[in-house]
């Protein structure tokens, strides 16, 4: 214990302790100079503004400020191809030199989506409009046509052509739209029939607007063009006498000469 003792007292002792509190030191002090300079200490650079920039410009200015950069795409048919929509980080964000900047840019080619079945499920008009928009379409022009519903949709067009269900078409394209103009509901007086020759009950039933029917022919036949009408459904009576434009009316004829039919010598 007395030899321990008296080496720490030795001059030796104390050089060996001051060796290795300067190594120490010196450690510490290479560590901190080395990661300051590794990771450049207070140096920093702001990230430029890009968003709503060319694509093309803005890679340009992330090579000149030494950013690095990756670029992912995204349709938004209401900007322009090529357009950056968004940036991270955002601009202004101090950073440090060969920093990676991701961007988000308007593609080139827009997706294609498939035209929903707007005709089955007899959707009217504003039910069309958010149905389209759900699938990133637009309704272009309407049109109407004689049709018993009001703003049913009757047809779907792009570029003039009828398509249907399930169609491919570019994300963002406007299709136009055929709808009903709801006068089916109108009614009309049912046309007298009985006793007419066929012609002449076909072209009775098309001119008051409403639609020939099942034709059920009675008896035997020999001369299909010499036939008479000798019942039909709806029937013309004192508590029925209109019916809803487009309505079908069957026809029971039979072999023989209309009464209204001019008589020969």
């Amino acid at each position: 214990m007395n030899k321990l003792w008296a080496y720490l007292k030795t001059k030796q002792f104390r050089y060996t302790i001051l060796a290795v509190l300067v190594s120490i030191v010196g450690v510490v002090l290479i560590a901190f100079f080395s990661l300051s300079y590794y990771t450049r200490h207070g140096q920093s650079i702001q990230v430029p503004q890009l968003q709503g920039t060319n694509i093309d410009r803005a890679i340009a200015t992330l090579k000149d400020q030494g950013f690095q950069y990756k670029i992912d795409s995204v349709y938004v048919p209401d900007k322009a191809p090529g357009t950056v929509v968004e940036q991270d980080p955002d601009a202004g964000t101090n950073v440090k030199e060969n920093r990676t900047i991701y961007l988000t840019m308007v593609t080139q080619l827009a997706p294609n989506v498939s035209l929903p079945d707007l005709i089955t499920q007899q959707n009217i008009y504003r039910e069309a409009v958010a149905t389209l928009s759900n699938y990133g379409l637009k309704v272009g022009d309407t049109t109407y046509q004689s049709d018993i519903a009001r703003d049913r949709i009757l047809e779907v067009r792009f570029g003039g052509q009828i398509i249907k269900p399930g169609t491919k078409l570019p994300k963002g394209s406007k299709l136009d739209l055929v709808l009903g103009n709801g006068e089916g509901s109108s009614e009309v007086d049912i046309p007298e029939l009985i006793n007419l020759d066929l012609d002449a009950a076909k072209f009775a039933i098309r001119g008051s607007g409403l639609t020939i029917g099942t034709i059920i022919y009675q008896g035997s036949i020999t001369d299909s063009t010499n036939v008479v009408v000798i019942g039909q459904s709806p029937m013309r009576t004192d508590s029925l006498s209109k019916t809803s434009i487009g309505t079908r009316i069957n026809l029971t004829v039979t072999q023989g000469k209309s009464l209204n039919a001019p008589v020969t010598n």
